[in-house]
This record gives structure tokens, sequence and C-alpha cells, in this order.
């Protein structure tokens, strides 16, 4: 048979804190509005570092996300939480140099690295999934307009 489908999309994104990084997880994203994604992060954050995170809230995720563009970091390899599905890796925001018409122009550019279980999705797809994430990135206007 083929790969059992979620029906719930719980995301997981990792916290530094200081015991070391922990992976609390947003439930029903796809239910949910950026404002309220936004509102229940900065929550769980808030929750996590002061110690008072319950522990289901650490369970349950199906996606994570990974953000070490604080650290300076351009690109790296995120590794899969089993049994989740894909992680993706969030590097640091430069301005560079971009070719647009006749003329170098400057653009901030990130890179994402998205690491998926070929079990589950096969590569066309996830190259699909994360050419996405780059248009939403690239216009958010387009996504965020009904």
């Amino acid at each position: 048979g083929g790969p059992t489908l979620v029906e719930a999309v719980h995301i997981g994104f990792a916290v530094d804190t200081p015991a070391g990084l922990v992976v609390p997880v947003i439930r029903d994203v796809d239910k949910l509005g950026l404002r309220e994604v936004a509102t229940q992060t900065k929550g769980i954050v808030e929750q996590v570092r002061s110690g008072r995170a319950r522990a289901d809230l650490y369970q349950g995720g199906t996606f994570t996300i990974t953000n070490l563009g604080a650290e300076g970091i351009d690109a790296f390899t995120p590794i899969i939480n089993p049994p989740q599905a894909a992680i993706l890796g969030i590097g640091r925001i430069k301005k560079q140099p971009v070719w647009v018409d006749n003329g170098f122009v400057p653009r901030d550019l990130v890179t994402l690295s998205l690491t998926f279980d070929h079990r589950i999705a096969d590569g066309a797809p996830a190259a699909r999934f994360l050419r996405s994430i780059c248009a939403s990135i690239e216009n958010p206007a387009e996504r965020l307009i009904p």
C-alpha cells in the first residue's frame, strides 16, 4: 500500500532554550489564519522558555520548521524527527545582487532546505511544495489577500 495520510496538520517549530533545543507543536495549522499562527507561536515560545509548557505540547507534530538564520547560517541539512513527514530549514536572510532586466539590484535572499521522507512523499510533489513556499515568500500579498 501507499503512504498513510494524516488528517491533521500539526506544525512543530524549533525553539532554543537554556536547556537545549525543543520542538513544540501548533495544532491544526491548516485551519488557522496567519495572525492566529503568529499569536499561538508567540504564546508557545513564552510558555516553553518560562518552563510552563505541558508535555503534550511537544507531541503529535507532522512537520517541523527550524531556523538557523539568526545564528548566521546560510544552509544546513535538517533531520526529520520520526514519525513526521518532513522538516523545513530556513537560513539567514542576506542582501545580494540579483540580475533584473539590464542590471543588478539588491534583493533579500534566503536558502530553504526541505528534508522529506521518501516513504511518505515523492521528490516531485516535495519540490512543488517547496516552490509554493518560495512563491509565497516572493509574493506574500497574493497569498494573504483572498
